[in-house]
């Protein structure tokens, strides 16, 4: 037998849901129980019937409670007794709901069958929480079965063991530290710089040079030149020039 694929495009599913054979359809039909029922059955969601008295949990509708009149298969709603609204012309119309809106709160167990539906799903809920529960069962009695004295005592060995790793290491250590002499301070090492060869020296104080003079450059232009005073010609000196020319 091939299981059926799940239906992703939308189109298809709501071409499943039009085109369901009544069977599908019932089970679509499906609602909520209450808290009480739940614990009392084990089931979560059961398909509605007439007769089951359900509350309304969503809508505008809310917190109405009352028995289902009628199950449309056709749309997919049910008719709950009380639900009615009034049209334009005065007249009163009673008000369908998706079972998913609806909780059910008291089971109509007239029908046989759906009696024994119920008794089989318990069952079924019953089975697998032992399946689940065995292999819990199974690891708590290996424990219990081992001998707890055994393991005790390797514990104990292995206590004992440790207490005395310790102190064998201590004299170890002991005996090593007097055996080898104390380790010499290592002199420390004196950094010798590579002398500099004659050409790298010359092109070090070149380099060196070169802001001075660049500074004394600078300074030269910046003063401005002092002009020359021309010299005084004493009178002796304006003398002895008539005497020579005369």
């Amino acid at each position: 037998m091939q299981t059926p694929r799940p239906l992703t495009k939308p189109t298809k599913q709501r071409k499943m849901l039009y085109e369901a054979p009544a069977h599908i359809r019932h089970r679509l039909l499906a609602a909520h129980l209450s808290p009480q029922l739940r614990a009392s059955h084990l089931i979560k969601t059961l398909p509605v019937r007439t007769g089951d008295t359900v509350k309304v949990m969503r809508g505008d509708h809310k917190n109405v409670e009352g028995k289902i009149s009628r199950v449309d298969l056709k749309k997919y709603r049910i008719y709950v007794e009380g639900l009615t609204r009034e049209k334009a012309d005065g007249s009163t119309i009673s008000v369908s709901i998706h079972p998913s809106k609806v909780m059910v709160t008291r089971l109509n167990l007239d029908d046989k069958w759906r009696r024994e539906i119920l008794e089989t799903k318990k069952k079924a809920t019953k089975k697998r929480a032992e399946a689940e529960e065995k292999p819990k069962a199974k690891r708590i009695k290996k424990a219990e079965e081992e001998p707890i004295e055994a393991a005790v005592e390797e514990a104990k060995e292995t206590v004992e063991a440790i207490e005395e790793k310790p102190a064998e290491a201590v004299e170890e250590v002991k005996e090593t530290v007097e055996e080898e002499p104390a380790a010499k301070e290592k002199p420390e090492k004196k950094v010798t710089r590579a002398k500099k060869s004659p050409v790298k020296k010359k092109v070090a104080e070149k380099a060196k040079a070169k802001p001075k003079a660049k500074a004394e450059e600078l300074e030269k232009e910046q003063k401005p030149e002092e002009k020359k005073k021309p010299k005084r010609t004493t009178k002796k000196a304006a003398k002895k020039t008539e005497e020579g020319e005369t």
